[in-house]
């Protein structure tokens, strides 16, 4: 068998069949593995920040940041599951996340708890904006089912972001 015939015979062997057509399959696919890289680059600053947050609010912030990880990370075989459930694939490695993720990392050596907070909510609203994107597209292409959990992230991810906001606010 030559290397051509091989690679097809591959790519074949992770065709799900899907009504949604190749042109929908691939771009929801494509949209659902960036959104993939974003949520995973999330779920890491959000740990990153839960690991490393000081200061007299540190018990209330480090378990506000680890119940939202825990929110975070859930979505993910969700997300993962559903490109594969139309036909797609997606994430292989940290190397693919960090290739195709729009949300940028944090790696300073300290970083105030409030600019913890302050990121991670214009990080969180900016995953809003994509996933209100990506469904856009899925509601074009009928696909109904993507679109319905969509719905439900958006919900959860504003929520997040309310939290963070909420926290942050100073009195007046």
């Amino acid at each position: 068998m030559d290397t051509t015939t091989a690679a097809r015979n591959r790519k074949l062997a992770l065709a799900t069949p899907s009504d949604l057509g190749a042109e929908a399959t691939r771009e929801i696919a494509a949209a659902l593995t960036a959104l993939l890289a974003d949520v995973f680059a999330l779920y890491i600053k959000t740990k990153n920040f839960h690991w490393h947050v000081s200061g007299p609010h540190f018990r209330d912030y480090h378990l506000m940041l680890d119940e939202q990880g825990e929110q975070i990370f859930a979505m993910t075989d969700d997300i993962a599951e559903r490109a594969r459930k139309i036909g797609g694939t997606t994430i292989r490695s940290i190397g693919h996340i960090a290739r195709v993720q729009r949300l940028l990392d944090n790696d300073a050596d300290f970083v105030t708890p409030d600019d913890m907070l302050a990121e991670l909510r214009e990080d969180t609203l900016q995953l809003v904006d994509i996933m209100r994107q990506l469904h856009t597209l899925t509601v074009s292409y009928n696909d109904h089912a993507t679109t319905s959990i969509l719905e439900n992230w958006i919900d959860e991810t504003e929520r997040r972001a309310w939290f963070l906001f909420e926290t942050t606010r100073r009195a007046l």
